[in-house]
């Protein structure tokens, strides 16, 4: 059996179908069930200010982060030119010269 999902306006998770519109029987809403089929997250990243960052955009890194495996540290003030943003543990895939392909944490940039 297909998962429901639940009301928007009271969170009832006891919603059901009526033909093309889905009920929720503790507050009476009524919505249409292709509105509910049709919602699909879409993930925002953010800098460490709260700015919204997006592909090809300059970063600077704002703390000294260390390199697993490496003695090397990437710099407080490195700028990072061209980010690919990614789903996963770390959201920023780039290039950082002298240093080659990493990836990085959005937390700890801030859009240049």
């Amino acid at each position: 059996m297909s998962q429901l999902p639940p009301c928007p306006q009271c969170a009832s998770e006891f919603t059901y179908a009526d033909g093309e519109m889905l009920i929720c029987p503790e507050c009476a809403h009524e919505w249409p069930a292709k509105a509910a089929e049709s919602v699909e997250e879409v993930r925002v990243w953010k800098d460490a200010n709260g700015n919204v960052l997006q592909d090809g955009d300059s970063v600077t890194v704002i703390k000294d982060l260390k390199i697993k495996g490496s003695s090397s540290v990437v710099k407080v003030g490195t700028k990072v030119k061209n980010i690919r943003l990614i789903d996963g543990d770390h959201d920023i895939d780039c290039k950082i010269d002298g240093f080659g392909a990493m990836q990085l944490k959005t937390e700890f940039v801030r859009k240049a």
